[in-house]
């Protein structure tokens, strides 16, 4: 015999065929448990790493990954001194003014409000993507004078306008005159369009020349701040530290994962629910081998006393059961694995098939920061997964096996 006696029948008896059909029945019900909850949570947990991936990436394509302001939140006539002292820091690669204001936007009897965003084309171009996303237009349009606006592609829907239409911009400050207080505006023409697939641009964004903006709120010489392109982004929070003490802790340096933190917790937090939810899927899958190994132990009580009557020790009995009982979670894990790879992997493709399906989309762009679904898998989610579906199951097999090992051989063989 080349393998030990409690695997060899531990393995026979899951290969044999049961008097008792139920308890075949749920024997294969906890294996298909046990692998559509390793499957489901290996998916979501790979969507929603897509998730963050996708966002991550849009939201530091469109924003900066610091920015620098005073404390009263906007930079004097000096900033243009601060970013040369700025642009000197080793971790930093571009450095650009904004300025930016809560604003209205109106067109004919439309009316959107809006982020405006105050920059200078050249500049801006060394901290954020902007130009990559023009889908009309091009960013260096808005030039000095000429009040040029660009529009997020959702937000010209809304306002139903074209490249060459105007928009009129109403800010949150009034003017007083003879007639009394009237609120200021100004009539811009818009330049172009731009499309970063991300709701929170497209549908609120609106880009300005930074001269314009300043003319338009009567800033002078002043900026909101600058924006700060690091070396790397995920490090942004120790590089802003740093450049703060560089520049003599005078400023308010704000990195991206501050400005968005309210988002990334939130996503973590429920990250770790969903793992928390699905687990009990896996769990409850796992412990309906409890049923099974009780079922099959009160099955085979006869078999159990003969083989104790014939030698075997309680010790061997309990590993027969075990042995049983972890291969069905064995199994079970294991295909949950190859169908949860599966799955994750080709989630991108599956999903607009079942759009279109469907007939409707999952992830409405008036609703959700992105439209598609993505996924990131990640093979230490997989391994963590695979082995607290594991682990449950050898737990479960613990008391039926326990169970078996006690059996007294002649109180099971009293009425054979």
């Amino acid at each position: 015999m080349f393998k030990p006696l409690e695997a060899c029948i531990g393995l026979r008896y899951v290969r044999s065929r049961r008097r008792n059909g139920f308890i075949s029945f749920i024997s294969f019900s906890s294996l298909l448990g046990i692998g559509l909850g390793v499957a489901t949570l290996i998916v979501v947990l790979s969507v929603m790493n897509g998730f963050e991936k996708v966002v991550r990436e849009k939201i530091l394509s469109m924003t900066a990954h610091a920015t620098i302001s005073g404390f009263d939140g906007s930079l004097g006539g000096d900033w243009r001194n601060l970013q040369k002292r700025a642009e000197a820091h080793p971790e930093v690669r571009g450095v650009a003014p904004y300025i930016q204001k809560e604003a209205m936007l109106t067109h004919g009897p439309a009316v959107r409000g809006a982020i405006l965003r105050g920059l200078l084309a050249r500049d801006e171009q060394r901290v954020s993507e902007i130009s990559r996303f023009m889908r009309a237009g091009r960013l260096e349009d808005l030039t000095a004078g000429r009040f040029g606006i660009i529009l997020g592609a959702e937000l010209a829907r809304a306002l139903a306008v074209r490249v060459g239409d105007k928009v009129t911009v109403v800010v949150p400050q009034a003017v007083v005159t003879p007639a009394g207080i009237i609120p200021r505006l100004k009539r811009f023409t818009v330049v172009g369009i731009f499309r970063a697939d991300h709701a929170q641009f497209d549908a609120g964004l609106a880009l300005v020349n930074l001269h314009d903006a300043a003319r338009l709120f009567r800033l002078g010489d002043r900026i909101s701040g600058l924006r700060i392109k690091l070396a790397d982004p995920l490090r942004a929070p120790a590089q802003s530290r740093d450049l703060a003490k560089a520049l003599g802790g005078n400023y308010w340096v704000v990195d991206w994962t501050q400005l968005n933190a309210n988002w990334f917790r939130a996503l973590q937090l429920e990250k770790t629910m969903m793992f928390l939810i699905l687990t009990l899927i896996v769990a409850v899958a796992a412990f309906n081998i409890v049923s099974t190994l009780v079922m099959v132990v009160t099955d085979k009580q006869a078999d159990i006393a003969i083989l104790r009557t014939l030698g075997a020790s309680p010790a061997s009995i309990l590993g027969i059961f075990i042995v049983q009982g972890t291969f069905i979670g064995l199994f079970g894990t294991i295909l949950g694995v190859i169908g949860g790879i599966s799955l994750a992997l080709n989630v991108e493709t599956l999903i607009p098939r079942l759009e279109k399906l469907l007939g409707r989309k999952i992830l409405p762009a008036d609703v959700y920061y992105i439209t598609e679904v993505p996924s990131q898998l990640h093979f230490g989610d997989v391994t963590l997964i695979a082995s607290l579906a594991f682990v449950l199951t050898v737990l479960a097999t613990l008391y039926p096996a326990w169970r078996a090992s006690r059996t007294q051989p002649a109180e099971a063989l009293r009425y054979e």
